[in-house]
């Protein structure tokens, strides 16, 4: 199939196109590099020895989107392209709402007009906001805790309605949890622009010694430690669910979530990474960052029921591997 993967070049995007050009899919991504570097088009290319396509462009600009579309023959559409910061999503919700939730209403409107009938859309496990843990599939949406949240719940609506009216496009809603992690190669990995917002880069950037040391949000919530509690993904795992859900996308709308099933604290994580690569982590505990909930992990039972796939790599795998790529991008 030749597949559309918007937001190409981005962490989870990256990983997701190696895949997919594994599986001797076609593949053509764009991307603006507003999160994202081109030289991570280079390293696809060192680790698959394949070729792809690649348009420079914003998907939530009508006439550019518009004129992709025109000018290629997509089979399906892999939907990564979006800001996706929590803790900025309140501080910039009208940039959220516009990018997100645009973006995916012009790349449905695409696929209807130009006959893709294949769309995998990058949720978030945010959308089940402040839900009892485990968090599954047909619980109501409580996304309220962040405008990046909403903004998720609304393009799963999108879609949704997208599929009622139009039968043909078969949409899958793909809602993760915490992805972390890195191609085992060390060539690709999280790279955030600025002061990270998520929780292993920043380790390991305290690792590397570009931070003098991790701020930990909270040791107050109702958690064995005191410590925010999530399910983290390696990004390899989170791949794969893609192409499996790509494998199985036939008709109708689907929703999955994709995680380990497994919640692990803060300094938990921050105690499994010391003890992987040998490295002392410093950190100060701070006041709870706004947004943040207390405990979030997934029952990913409908994902092995029906797409055939589970988490394979652990913890300490997670741990190492990001270290790799730390210390890959560190020496360039």
């Amino acid at each position: 199939m030749h597949i559309l993967v918007t937001g190409g070049a981005g962490f989870i995007g990256s990983h997701t196109v190696v895949e997919l050009l594994q599986q001797d899919h076609q593949v053509t991504i764009v991307d603006d590099f507003s999160n994202s570097s081109p030289s991570v088009l280079d390293a696809i290319k060192a680790i698959t020895k394949k070729d792809f396509r690649f348009h420079l462009l914003n998907v939530s600009h009508s006439e550019k989107v518009d004129e992709l579309f025109k000018s290629n023959r997509f089979d399906a559409v892999i939907h990564f392209a979006g800001f996706k910061a929590v803790g900025e999503s309140s501080s910039k919700p009208l940039a959220y709402y516009y990018n997100n939730v645009t973006s995916t209403i012009l790349l449905a409107q695409a696929c209807v007009k130009y006959g893709v009938h294949k769309f995998i859309f990058s949720s978030s496990a945010t959308v089940y906001g402040d839900n009892k843990v485990p968090f599954k599939e047909e619980m109501e949406l409580l996304p309220t805790t962040n405008p990046y949240g909403e903004t998720k719940a609304m393009s799963e609506r999108i879609l949704l309605d997208a599929n009622q009216a139009h039968p043909e496009l078969a949409v899958t809603l793909l809602r993760y949890f915490n992805p972390v992690g890195a191609h085992p190669s060390g060539l690709i990995g999280e790279v955030p622009s600025g002061i990270p917002n998520n929780l292993m880069p920043y380790i390991s950037q305290v690792a590397s010694g570009k931070r003098e040391k991790l701020f930990v949000f909270g040791n107050d919530y109702e958690t064995p430690d005191g410590t925010g509690v999530r399910d983290y993904i390696h990004v390899v795992d989170l791949a794969k669910g893609h192409v499996a859900a790509l494998d199985n996308l036939e008709s109708g709308a689907h929703i999955y979530n994709l995680g380990s099933g497994k919640g692990t604290s803060v300094l938990e994580l921050v105690s499994s990474f010391e003890k992987v690569n040998g490295i002392a982590i410093p950190y100060e505990i701070v006041d709870r960052r706004p947004g943040d909930i207390a405990v979030s992990y997934a029952d990913a039972s409908k994902a092995f029921d029906e797409l055939h796939w589970q988490t394979e790599r652990n913890i300490d795998d997670m741990c190492q591997d990001t270290w790799n790529f730390e210390k890959n991008y560190q020496q360039k």
